[in-house]
């Protein structure tokens, strides 16, 4: 069956394949730039120091009363710390736009983008073609349609665990290679009827485009490439096979009624793919590295099952592990930072979870929180429509993981991610308790 999402406003739409890749280089290298030695005006997302130690950075941040940090890094970035700051720009599309969602050393020029749907819509397009874009995508992730795969996700998460072998207490096992990575790679992968046997692929494309933000700009065009004719594959084959997933829904929803551009469903997988991978594995590999350093709440989890509904919510707070980027639409003069067009906008929603201004308490992990209307799936129109699918997860993993493991702690060093999305990438555990 076609759906049809009928546009508010006549559209105009300049789908311009061929500019796709023909972004502006940053006038410097990245070579010319060593570590960060001051995160106030040499903030560097990318520095391997900065998502091991980030909580610390923005409370530096903060302390030293920085609002909005800056460095001249990436061609000229931005990084407001604050929750009002982080929730001005999430909230200004006028001055902001959306067209680049990740920071690198590479610029779009204004053909570049596809406009108005961008690289990946609805998180790259702006209004008014945004709100038609996001109606396209929230009939799959609806409430309804993501709880029956609490059941499946239950068995995956189980089968993740009897492949560990036969755990005995004193084994350490990796929370984060062994099953925190393999989980969102298997729904995800599975919604869009990809095969199962391409997920070292999909964590491969995930990584190509989230963490090597100071590669070679060839070396990043390449890998583009490579996940374009992946995803051109699969495309086709849904079209040669018609069955009934996500992919098969891109390529039937009608919007204006026409059906979407191939660019438009090609952009479209590449965010659920994206997107839907990295942050649920990050989330949870960063809550299960609570619970190995903190005994007691791992205890009270395991004793007063339903703290769950608020720990959950505070294991997003405390560890949420997106940041988004935005692009500055034009000169414009924000919170006294003179901004100029095409400068980059870091939005750390995690930094703005932790300011004391919007949260008592903001730098504790308190399990049975009770008041949290936190941003780890942003602020503003662009606010995740994938939330239910990634509480499902994250919720089932930990639960599971506990059950089978009621005590672990850590037992060597812990490998963070680098770029926009934190989390723990090699986590070892020992494990102090088996059922």
């Amino acid at each position: 069956m076609t759906d049809t999402i009928e546009p508010t406003e006549p559209l105009e739409i300049s789908d311009t394949p061929e500019n796709a890749l023909s972004w502006e280089r940053t006038p410097y290298d990245a070579d010319d730039y060593g570590p960060v030695t001051d995160w106030a005006t040499d903030l560097d997302h990318a520095d391997p120091g900065y998502n091991p130690n980030a909580p610390e950075v923005w409370k530096e941040l903060r302390d030293s009363g920085c609002p909005v940090a800056h460095s001249d890094r990436y061609g000229g970035m931005w990084a407001p710390i604050t929750h009002e700051a982080v929730h001005d720009v999430a909230y200004d599309t006028e001055n902001f736009t959306s067209r680049s969602v990740v920071v690198t050393h590479l610029r779009p020029g204004d053909a570049a983008i596809p406009a108005p749907i961008g690289v990946v819509p609805p998180i790259s397009s702006d209004p008014p073609f945004h709100g038609m874009a996001r109606r396209l995508l929230l009939p799959p992730f609806a409430p309804k349609q993501i709880e029956p795969w609490e059941a499946e996700v239950q068995i995956l998460c189980r089968r993740l665990l009897d492949e560990m072998g036969d755990v005995a207490p004193g084994d350490t096992v990796d929370a984060a290679v062994q099953y925190a990575q393999h989980i969102p790679v298997n729904v995800i992968g599975r919604m869009l009827g990809f095969p199962e046997e391409d997920e070292a692929l999909f964590r491969e494309f995930v990584h190509n485009t989230l963490e090597t933000i100071n590669a070679e700009p060839g070396t990043r065009r390449e890998n583009f490439l490579k996940l374009d004719e992946y995803l051109d594959k699969q495309v086709q084959d849904h079209i040669d096979n018609p069955r009934e997933d996500l992919t098969d829904y891109l390529l039937n929803v009608e919007l204006g009624g026409e059906k979407l551009s191939p660019e438009h469903v090609r952009g479209s997988i590449v965010l659920l793919l994206i997107a839907g991978i990295d942050t649920t594995w990050s989330a949870i590999g960063s809550s299960l590295w609570h619970l190995a350093q903190t005994p007691s709440d791992l205890d009270r989890l395991g004793s007063e099952p339903e703290v769950m509904t608020f720990a959950l919510e505070e294991f997003l707070r405390a560890y949420a592990p997106v940041t988004m980027a935005r692009m500055v639409a034009k000169d414009v003069d924000f919170h006294g930072c003179p901004m100029k067009k095409d400068d980059w906008v870091l939005l750390p929603f995690p930094a703005a979870n932790r300011d004391p201004r919007a949260f008592e308490d903001a730098d504790e992990f308190i399990i049975d929180r009770e008041s949290n209307r936190h941003a780890a799936f942003g602020l503003g129109i662009h606010r995740c429509l994938g939330s239910n699918l990634a509480r499902l997860e994250l919720k089932v993993a930990i639960e599971e993981f506990i059950t089978r493991f009621p005590k672990f702690e850590l037992a060597g060093d812990v490998t963070w991610s680098a770029g926009q999305i934190r989390g723990p990438r090699v986590l070892p555990v020992r494990i102090l308790e088996t059922t």
